[in-house]
């Protein structure tokens, strides 16, 4: 996640202010802060292994928001789950461009 926050900060921020001010509308409301965020990430080389080599636990965080969307909290958990995955990520020999930072 600190990779993410580093090249994507900005989008994160405001992704994460929306979802927090729209508890019950959240996944209508900040639609387009998730794609600008989508976008961002994926573009990242480092990133791109993160999310691949979490991949299930990341899909599994994304459904338990659409499963509880008017309670986001209550995936705390996966979130949890997904970061511990992405702090063993091996990011040896990955390319860190830093060309790909949106600004």
């Amino acid at each position: 996640m600190e990779i993410s926050a580093r090249y994507c900060q900005k989008e994160l921020e405001a992704y994460g202010s929306c979802v927090a001010s729209n508890p019950s509308t959240w996944q209508q409301m900040c639609h387009d802060l998730k794609m600008k965020v989508s976008k961002c990430t994926s573009t990242h080389p480092v990133i791109q292994k993160i999310r691949q080599d979490c991949s299930q636990e990341f899909v599994k965080f994304e459904q338990c928001l659409r499963e509880n969307q008017d309670s986001p909290t209550t995936c705390t958990p996966h979130v949890s789950r997904f970061l511990g995955c992405a702090e063993t990520v091996d990011l040896s020999g990955v390319a860190t461009n830093p060309a790909h930072q949106s600004s």
